[in-house]
């Protein structure tokens, strides 16, 4: 990413510092898997219209005998959230397999798979994957790869200028959000692989909105149950024409309840974020500040409720986009040459629209 100029020569600070904006970010495009360079073709996405989403959990045999076998080795990143499944091959599962894999990413929120050869299975076979889990989901302005627009792509190599502003403006690389939080029917399960990353450091960190949720107090629950949101990708759109990006969507605008029931565990799950929402039904701004500001430092300041998620080549996590928030860590930077390369492909599966407690 670079930092471009308006009009008056002041520099456009980053939205978020893992999002880039134009070719002209890769100012050292030194890729390994150059068949995931990122591109911005002129394409236009029309907004998503309703769609029934049938979960795939719902199918799934409890037990996961097709998902979990003899050879199978699991290791939990928590107690209650996170699991890593080792000898196990995205590429091999049946769509039993997938179903029982829902169920386990409804149930454990992230589920880890090192050592993937579904890396190397390629953009088509990724993405007809993920077509299992929902509808695609078109990325409005991050960069994606030729043919595939569902595959949103964050490459970052270098860029010492671009980190140099950020940082003059910004305390910290973290940005605590749910993807595409703003669309009517948001993902409900979302794959992140990555192609290259540092051999130390750009870790992902997942909180649990449902567990946030229960250590609050009965009286705070009941209050909170009944608010609605204004999710938007607005600010996001306009940031991005600011800098001189290629924007492939209208703005998108939904109001979703701020907890909402997973449709697989019945758990209550806060759904808010720092990136997406503009403001509250009925109430004032500085009134929603206050709720969304205690409700944003509870989940990040409980490290009791996080799981950390470390990289390695050829690793894919799928996440449980309803019942957890979720920032990436950008530590892997010096002061000499910036970034270290981090390239890492997401494919997000759109579900169910967020359901209020009063439709439980």
């Amino acid at each position: 990413m670079s930092s471009t100029m308006t009009t008056t020569e002041e520099p456009v600070i980053t939205y978020d510092i893992n999002l880039s904006y134009h070719d002209a970010s890769l100012e050292k495009p030194t890729i390994q898997h150059p068949e995931y360079t990122p591109t911005w073709n002129k394409v236009w996405f029309d907004k998503l219209p309703p769609f029934d989403f049938v979960d795939p959990a719902l199918r799934a045999n409890k037990k996961k005998p097709n998902l979990i076998t003899s050879s199978t080795v699991i290791e939990d990143i928590t107690p209650k959230m996170g699991t890593i499944l080792r000898n196990v091959q995205l590429t091999q599962l049946s769509d039993r397999a997938k179903d029982e894999l829902a169920l386990l990413i409804s149930e454990r929120k992230i589920v880890a798979f090192p050592d993937q050869d579904f890396i190397e299975a390629g953009p088509a076979a990724q993405q007809k994957f993920m077509d299992y889990f929902g509808k695609r989901n078109y990325q409005p302005v991050s960069g994606s790869i030729p043919g595939y627009p569902g595959f949103h792509i964050i490459h970052r190599d270098g860029n010492k200028g671009e980190l140099d502003a950020f940082f003059a403006q910004k305390t910290t690389s973290c940005l605590w959000h749910q993807d595409v939080s703003y669309e009517a029917q948001p993902p409900g399960y979302v794959m992140l692989g990555l192609l290259n990353g540092p051999k130390v450091g750009g870790d992902t960190v997942f909180a649990s909105t449902s567990e946030g949720y229960q250590r609050l107090s009965p009286a705070m629950q009941k209050f909170l149950d009944g608010i609605k949101v204004r999710h938007s990708s607005a600010n996001m759109i306009n940031h991005t024409r600011l800098a001189g990006g290629l924007v492939r969507k209208d703005p998108t605008t939904s109001i979703h309840p701020l907890i909402r029931v997973h449709p697989i565990t019945g758990e209550r799950c806060i759904f808010i974020n720092g990136e997406f929402i503009t403001g509250a039904i009925g109430l004032k701004e500085v009134e929603w500040k206050a709720i969304s500001d205690f409700l944003l430092q509870h989940l990040i300041g409980s490290h009791d409720i996080q799981a950390r998620v470390h990289w390695s080549p050829r690793t894919i996590v799928m996440f449980d986009n309803r019942s957890t928030i979720h920032t990436a860590v950008v530590d892997y930077v010096d002061d000499e040459h910036g970034a270290q390369p981090r390239h890492i492909f997401r494919l997000a599966a759109m579900a169910e629209k967020p359901i209020p407690v009063s439709d439980a």
